[in-house]
């Protein structure tokens, strides 16, 4: 599976499943995603890509706050 920055995911295994995340970046194999609540887009988490899976969904995240990224990722069902 291969995301993008700025790709839709939710979690499938961990203390977060079932929550949605946007990836922000790529590191050593692994994605850093956020949801502007628990994870700040300033400390994005580390996550295993067989334990995401895409939503199909793209969110622009350059120049986003975590505020904003919190109210879009609402409307995938992610509770606050």
């Amino acid at each position: 599976m291969k995301l993008q920055i700025g790709s839709v995911v939710r979690a499938n295994a961990g203390r977060d499943k079932e929550k949605f995340f946007v990836v922000t970046g790529c590191d050593d194999g692994y994605y850093l995603i956020a949801d502007g609540k628990e994870r700040k887009l300033s400390h994005p988490k580390r996550k295993n890509p067989r334990h995401i899976s895409a939503t199909g969904s793209m969110i622009d995240i350059n120049d986003i706050t975590d505020k904003k990224l919190r109210m879009l990722l609402r409307d995938y069902g992610c509770s606050e």
